[in-house]
């Protein structure tokens, strides 16, 4: 068995996720559960990311990750401890990340496997990105070989395409029931991260539940077109996003409902353009988008993604396949887990752009 533990961009918590799986062609989900990070550890994150722009960063305020990475650790443990795991179970510790720039060659979760394997008696496989990315690749996204068993085993049909709209949000095109080099993925852009930003500096809540902020305001039409013109400029330099690559200083001075409702449009154009773009260059006909990650329960933010799309393109939770969208990405880190261990690569050059098809992990043994 693997437990996958992922805390993502949004910092709230850890998602845990206990599979059963050979780690090549089935998986059996036995336990998901989501842990909240106490509201000191949920400060001390936004704080430090706050800070980190550049890779000067992480030695200025080295004492303070350091510091900040004990916590996240411990707290990781004692997750470990709340689920009833057999003896031989490994660990698959993603972290928090931290900063993010293949460019650079660095990809900076904090999460300490040495500690977390004393304090857990587990055999542990963390630092998932590192390898990827001396390979040439972008270290992300690294889900897409989970998502190919996720459609190959819940039968669904292909070509299919997994909309993970987390801080940032990814694709992967699933074309190929048995090769999994014809796996296409890729950052997209932003997902929830500039509306979270926004909703946290603005007022005393974590996120728009539901949509509820954007849904009562109105779209500023000059900062919305300035925005695209920012992001397409961008997105010529970047092939993979950390959160630290988008900022909301672009709409500062509005209030916390108009901002909202013009960084949900902003996103929603985003997501919609890059899926429409990706799908005319797709060599076979893609129709089917599942939506995984936080930003699906966002509502406004789906409904205006889908008003952008062609009619031909259906969107679906990937919930209504029986599969809890919650957990995707902490069952993938756990299925990453049992490959790692097996030698198996975990990112081919269409996934992440790495020059050969790369394993990755490093394992701390019990």
């Amino acid at each position: 068995m693997s437990l996958g533990l992922m805390s993502g961009t949004s910092g709230d918590g850890v998602d845990a996720s206990l599979i059963k799986s050979n780690g090549i062609d089935q998986y059996e989900s036995v336990k998901d559960k989501y842990f909240e990070y106490d509201s000191d550890i949920y400060k001390d994150i936004h704080i430090i990311k706050d800070k980190i722009h550049n890779i000067e960063h992480l030695n200025k305020f080295e004492k303070e990750l350091k510091n900040l990475e004990r916590k996240l650790t411990i707290f990781h443990a004692k997750v470990v401890k709340q689920i009833e795991t057999s003896e031989d179970t490994i660990i698959g510790f993603h972290g928090q990340t931290i900063y993010h720039n293949p460019k650079e060659k660095i990809s900076k979760q904090l999460g300490n496997g040495k500690l977390l394997n004393q304090l857990t008696k587990k055999d542990i496989i963390f630092n998932f990105r590192n390898n990827d990315i001396l390979n040439d690749g972008q270290g992300a996204p690294l889900a897409p070989v989970f998502h190919h068993l996720m459609a190959v085993q819940n039968k669904i049909s292909l070509p299919v395409c997994f909309l993970n709209i987390g801080g940032i949000s990814n694709i992967t095109i699933v074309n190929s029931k048995n090769d999994l080099s014809k796996l296409e993925s890729r950052d997209i852009g932003p997902g929830n991260c500039l509306i979270d930003s926004w909703v946290r500096k603005n007022s005393n809540k974590k996120f728009d539940f539901d949509g509820q902020f954007a849904s009562s305001g109105i779209r500023n039409e000059i900062i919305y077109e300035q925005a695209q013109e920012l992001y397409m400029n961008q997105k010529n330099k970047k092939l993979s996003f950390d959160t630290n690559d988008f900022d909301v200083s672009f709409i500062r001075g509005l209030s916390l409902q108009d901002g909202a409702a013009t960084l949900t449009d902003f996103t929603a154009s985003i997501i919609s353009d890059e899926l429409s773009l990706s799908f005319i260059n797709s060599k076979e006909k893609i129709k089917d988008v599942l939506i995984c990650g936080g930003g699906r329960k966002n509502k406004v933010l789906i409904k205006k993604i889908k008003k952008n799309l062609s009619d031909d393109i259906k969107l679906n939770l990937v919930d209504e396949y029986n599969i809890n969208g919650d957990f995707v990405e902490s069952q993938a880190f756990a299925f990453l887990a049992i490959r790692s261990i097996k030698g198996l690569p975990i990112t081919y050059p269409n996934t992440t752009g790495c020059k050969i098809a790369s394993t990755g992990g490093e394992l701390i043994k019990n």
